[in-house]
C-alpha cells in the first residue's frame, strides 16, 4: 500500500519555510532581528510553535527558573505544539525505524504470541499464520499514519482534529491515554514479574516500580534521549530471542510441533479462535498507530509517504512476528519442570526456567530481557503526556514533562494493583484498543484521501489549535458512534459476546469487533463530512 504524496497547499509549505532567520547586516554593522520579527507576536500558539521554551518559561513566574533549569539540561520543552519547517531533519527516517525495532523487540512481545495456544488453544501453524496475516493489517494503520507526521507537523492526536473536530480529537485523546495507560500497566507488570521470578527475594511490586522508573527517566528528558535509547535498544535484545528460540529447541526442553492438535478446536469453532486471536494481534500493532506520527513530525515536509510507509511498516512487524513467535514456540514445551513453570508464574517463570541450563548467564540475560520493556514503555509514556496536553489549552500551559510523571504515578500504582492478573489485562486490552484505533485510522484515512487532496485544498496546518477554523466534528463523532456499535455486535469477551459474534463457532464465538467497527465508520464517514463541509465550510 502506497501512502499519498504530500497534500500541503504551495502557499502553507511556503508559510513553514519562511521561519528561517538569517543574520542581516547594514553598513559595518552585523544585526540579528527579533527571531519573531515579522511573526504575529499576539498569537500564543504560534509563538510556542518557535520558541517553546520561552513561552513555557514566561507563563509562570515562579517555576520558570526551574524551567529554563530543565531545559538548559536537555529537556524537550516541546509538546503538542506544530513543528514548523526550519526546525527538522532528515536523518530522523532511519532513527524512526530503528525505533520501531526497539520498541517491540522486548520482553512484552513475547507472551502476545503465547495467548495463541494458551487461550484460544491453536496449534503452532496456526498460531504462526494468524500471527503473520493480522499483524500486516495491524500494520497498514500505523504506517498510514505515521506519513502525516511529515507532511503537517503535528502529533497524532492534533492531526485527529481535522477529520473528528476539536471536540472529537478531545475524545480521541482521552482514548489515547487509556490505551497507552493499559500498555504501560502490561509492561511494568511483565518486567516486574521478570525480575522477580529471577530473584526471589524482590517483591514484585519492587520489580514494577524499577521498570516504570527507568522509563521515565529517559520520557523526562524527551524526544532525543527517547531517540538515542530506542536507536541502539533491540540490538541486543534480538541476540537475546536468538537464544532463546536455541535453548527453547534444545534438551531439556523441545518443541512439540502438535502439542496442541488434540486440544484444537475444528470448523467453525476453529474459525471463531482464529478471529478472536487474529483481534488480539491486530491491536498489538495498531494500538501504535494513535502514537505513530507523534515520532517523525520532525522530518521535512517534502519527505516521501511512500519512504515513511515502508519503514514503519517493517520497523513494526518484522519484530512483532519474530518476537511473538517466539513466545507461541515457547509454549509448545511439553517438559513438566517448564508446564509447571509457566502455570505457577506465567511467561517471566517460563523464560527463567528456558535460560535455566545457562546458570548465572542465563540469570544475567534475563535481567537484561527483562529491562527491555523499558523501550516499549517510553513510547507509551511519552505519547500519554502528549494526549493530555491536546485535551486543551489549559491543559497545554502544563509542560509535557510533568504530565509524564503523572502519567508514570498512574500506570504504576494501576500495575501494582492488577500484578496478579497479567494475562486477562493482556488479551482483554489488545482486544478492546483493536476496536476504536480501526475506527480511527479509517475516519482519518477517508479524510485524507476523500476531502483533503491538493485539489480540496489540502490541510491549512495553522488551524490546528483553533477551533472555530477546524471541522466542526459531527461527521467524526457520529463516525465514531457507529465504530464503536460495530465493535459492540462483533466482539467476543469475557465479559460480553455481540450477536454477531456468536453466530460464528458453538461457544464464545468469534471476535469481529474491528472488523465491524472499521466498516460502519468507513461506510457513514463520507456522506456525512461531505454533509458537514456543504453545510459549515469547514
Amino acid at each position: 500500500m502506497a501512502a499519498p504524496s504530500p497534500t500541503l497547499s504551495s502557499a502553507e509549505l511556503g508559510h513553514n519555510q519562511h521561519h528561517g532567520v538569517d543574520n542581516q547586516t547594514y553598513g559595518d554593522e552585523k544585526v540579528t532581528p527579533s527571531p519573531y520579527e515579522g511573526e504575529d507576536v499576539s498569537n500564543p500558539d504560534h509563538l510556542a510553535e518557535k520558541e517553546p521554551e520561552q513561552v513555557l518559561a514566561s507563563r509562570n513566574s515562579m517555576l520558570g527558573k526551574m524551567y529554563q533549569r530543565f531545559f538548559s539540561m536537555g529537556v524537550e520543552a516541546r509538546g503538542v505544539e506544530r513543528v514548523l519547517e526550519d526546525d527538522r531533519d532528515p536523518k530522523n527516517a532511519i532513527n524512526n525505524l530503528l525505533m520501531w525495532f526497539s520498541v517491540n523487540t522486548v520482553l512484552t512481545t513475547i507472551p502476545i504470541g503465547a495467548l495463541g495456544q494458551a487461550v484460544f488453544s491453536l496449534t503452532l501453524p496456526h498460531t504462526i499464520a494468524t500471527i503473520f496475516c493480522f499483524t500486516a493489517l495491524g500494520c497498514i494503520t500505523t504506517a498510514f499514519i505515521a506519513t502525516l507526521g511529515p507532511q503537517t507537523g503535528c502529533r497524532t492526536m492534533v492531526i485527529s482534529r481535522f477529520s473528528f473536530g476539536y471536540a472529537g480529537g478531545v475524545i480521541l485523546s482521552i482514548f489515547n491515554i487509556l490505551t497507552q495507560l493499559g500498555f504501560s500497566v502490561t509492561c511494568v507488570v511483565l518486567g516486574g514479574q521478570t525480575l522477580a521470578s529471577i530473584n526471589n527475594t524482590l517483591p514484585l511490586t519492587a520489580g514494577i516500580i524499577i521498570v516504570a522508573l527507568c522509563a521515565l527517566i529517559i520520557c523526562f528528558f524527551g524526544y532525543d534521549l527517547l531517540h538515542i535509547y530506542e536507536r541502539y535498544a533491540y540490538i541486543v535484545i534480538t541476540i537475546i530471542v536468538i537464544m532463546l528460540f536455541a535453548l527453547g529447541g534444545s534438551s531439556p526442553a523441545g518443541y512439540d510441533l502438535v502439542a496442541q492438535s488434540a486440544n484444537e478446536p475444528t470448523g467453525a469453532n476453529l474459525a471463531a479462535n482464529i478471529l478472536s486471536f487474529g483481534g488480539i494481534m491486530f491491536g498489538a500493532v495498531s494500538g501504535w498507530s494513535p502514537v505513530a506520527a507523534d515520532f517523525n513530525m520532525r522530518l521535512p515536509a517534502d519527505t516521501s509517504p511512500t519512504y515513511v510507509f515502508i519503514l514503519t511498516f517493517f520497523g513494526v512487524y518484522i519484530p512483532v512476528v519474530f518476537v511473538s513467535i517466539l513466545g507461541a514456540c515457547l509454549m509448545t514445551i511439553q517438559n513438566p519442570d517448564y508446564v509447571a513453570a509457566y502455570a505457577d508464574n506465567g511467561m517471566g517463570a517460563l523464560l527463567s526456567q528456558t535460560f535455566s541450563p545457562w546458570g548465572g548467564g542465563g540469570k544475567f540475560l534475563m535481567v537484561v530481557l527483562s529491562l527491555s520493556v523499558i523501550a516499549n514503555n517510553v513510547p507509551n509514556t511519552y505519547s500519554a503526556a502528549l494526549s493530555i496536553q491536546a485535551l486543551g489549552k489549559p491543559f497545554q500551559r502544563i509542560p509535557r514533562f510533568l504530565w509524564t510523571v503523572l502519567v508514570f504515578l498512574i500506570y504504576t500504582i494501576a500495575g501494582v494493583i492488577g500484578r496478579e492478573s497479567f494475562s486477562a489485562i493482556l488479551s482483554n486490552l489488545l482486544s478492546i484498543l483493536s476496536y476504536w484505533t480501526a475506527f480511527f485510522v479509517v475516519v482519518v484515512a477517508e479524510e485524507h484521501f476523500l476531502f483533503r487532496r491538493p485539489s480540496q485544498g489540502g490541510y491549512n496546518l495553522d488551524d490546528y489549535a483553533t477551533p472555530s477554523k477546524l471541522p466542526v466534528g459531527i461527521a467524526g463523532i457520529i463516525a465514531g458512534m457507529c465504530g464503536i456499535a460495530g465493535a459492540v455486535i462483533g466482539m467476543s469477551q469475557v465479559y460480553y459476546t455481540g450477536p454477531v459474534a456468536i453466530l460464528i463457532g458453538d461457544e464464545f464465538g468469534g471476535d469481529l469487533g474491528f472488523e465491524l467497527a472499521a466498516v460502519f465508520a468507513g461506510v457513514v464517514y463520507p456522506p456525512l463530512r461531505w454533509l458537514e463541509r456543504r453545510h459549515f465550510g469547514r
